[in-house]
């Protein structure tokens, strides 16, 4: 169930908020359990039993780890193999094994008979909330939970099931037990802004240019020229930005409408002047907790060689990739970036201090934009034609022609990816979403807030095209 869909809109989400506002606070947590229950259903339902399953051995092996000091090493180890191992399984399997048949083949060898095995919705993100839960249990960060039903809630939550932001355990135990300092009118007001700017960045901007990479991708290689496939470059960049940073925004409205404060996951990372800086700015809960979970205990930056601090940055981001998933491109995608994070610390971020700010801007958007290129396709002969065609002096003109819309909503995208390098997009970033509203201001955003609301549902009813990029992460 997408959020920026008609069930969801309509139905879904009216039916939980007049159900969350109308029980006591002792049953608060119950209604969110049991919609969230039903969210997960609606999308994947021969998963719950097994989701809810291995959950219920996670939290009591945990309670193990604060429980027994003798031995809670091996229940960090115990809990940490269920939670990879499912991983391993359910999103990794199909992918080695095909690749182990390919090898067989070589050798003249019998595949390997296997049964696809189906991937459940959100498991990526689910499973490192649950990581994480261990871990800072382990590391004494903060008592387990006592109920289990409030640690079902806190992995299945549906505002950020699926698509996160990764939600550390600490940032928000202690309001899954109690949380009504949170459940202000401001607050919610707040939540409900939020979760409409980020529903706009998807069906109005995101959506409307996915059409037009799809359309483009999906034309005969003959009559892919340079120029047409810089413009579905620069328009899948926009449109993964708009589509996972509008979800973002509105599972974090989502959560400020329920008393949650869940932490940021993007920063205008457009902006950036290296890739370091990119990844301190893009999907930043995903970043941090390759940091803290990965990089820090693989030794980090307080390693004695160079060589074991490049190792490690480059199987941090060689895991990274292959998270997002099981396929040879988002590896290379990950390689990538890896690289140009061990060049960063070589020589380029000491190099480009010797230009200017837009020069570097431009530089690291180039690296960004031939790695959304090697995202995007998976097979890696069209990554090699589409990156040369990138390359190529073919500037002849295509038959294919971008509509109006797509080339205003392209400025549009530009203008609110960049605005934040002006003083005067900051002032207004920070007045959007950090300020607080007194009555009169809260009354003129309302309105705005309505309007943009009316012009999505607008979209939302008349479009069959509403993809999510990273719902099958």
């Amino acid at each position: 169930m997408l959020f920026s869909s008609i069930l969801f809109l309509c139905i879904f989400l009216p039916l939980v908020l007049i159900a969350y506002h109308l029980v006591g606070h002792k049953y608060k947590n119950y209604v969110l359990l049991v919609s969230s229950l039903v969210f997960y259903a609606w999308g994947a339902p021969k998963f719950v039993f097994l989701l809810l399953a291995s959950l219920t051995v996670n939290f009591y092996v945990v309670r193990q780890i604060y429980r027994d000091a003798k031995h809670r090493q091996l229940y960090l180890w115990t809990s940490l193999l269920i939670n990879i191992g499912l991983l391993a399984y359910f999103k990794y399997a199909n992918f080695f094994i095909d690749n182990f048949n390919t090898l067989l083949q070589v050798f003249g060898v019998q595949p390997v008979k296997w049964a696809s095995v189906a991937l459940p919705i959100g498991i990526s993100f689910f499973t490192f909330q649950s990581m994480t839960y261990t871990v800072d249990v382990y590391r004494k960060v903060h008592e387990p939970l006592k109920r289990i039903t409030d640690y079902f809630l806190y992995i299945l939550m549906f505002p950020q099931l699926i698509a996160g932001p990764i939600v550390r355990f600490n940032t928000v135990a202690d309001d899954i037990i109690d949380r009504k300092k949170n459940e202000t009118i401001d607050e919610k007001l707040h939540g409900i802004y939020r979760f409409v700017i980020g529903l706009s960045k998807k069906m109005l901007i995101a959506n409307v240019l996915g059409e037009q990479v799809d359309a483009i991708y999906s034309l005969p290689h003959s009559e892919v020229t340079t120029p047409l496939i810089w413009t579905a470059a620069l328009a899948y960049s926009f449109q993964i930005y708009f589509d996972f940073s509008g979800y973002s925004d509105m599972a974090i409205g989502l959560g400020r409408i329920f008393g949650f404060k869940f932490p940021e996951n993007f920063n205008n990372p457009y902006i950036s002047q290296n890739i370091t800086e990119f990844w301190h700015r893009w999907h930043i809960t995903l970043s941090d907790w390759m940091r803290d979970y990965l990089y820090i205990p693989l030794g980090g930056n307080r390693v004695k060689t160079k060589r074991r601090l490049y190792g490690n940055l480059i199987t941090v981001f060689l895991i990274s990739g292959l998270w997002h998933g099981a396929s040879w491109n988002f590896v290379i995608w990950g390689a990538w970036h890896g690289c140009f994070l061990i060049l960063d610390r070589i020589f380029l971020i000491k190099l480009f201090k010797r230009i200017g700010t837009i020069p570097r801007v431009l530089f690291t958007n180039l690296v960004v934009i031939v790695g959304w290129i090697i995202f995007r396709i998976e097979n890696l002969q069209d990554i090699r034609f589409y990156l040369g065609k990138l390359f190529s002096t073919d500037m002849s003109v295509s038959n294919y022609t971008i509509s109006t819309e797509s080339r205003y909503i392209m400025i549009i995208a530009a203008l609110f990816s960049v605005i934040t390098l002006f003083k005067v997009g900051k002032q207004l970033q920070k007045f959007v979403f950090y300020s607080e509203y007194n009555r009169w201001t809260h009354v003129v955003v309302s309105i705005v807030i309505l309007v943009l609301l009316v012009i999505n549902m607008s979209f939302v009813t008349s479009t069959g095209f509403n993809p999510f990029i990273y719902f099958r992460f």
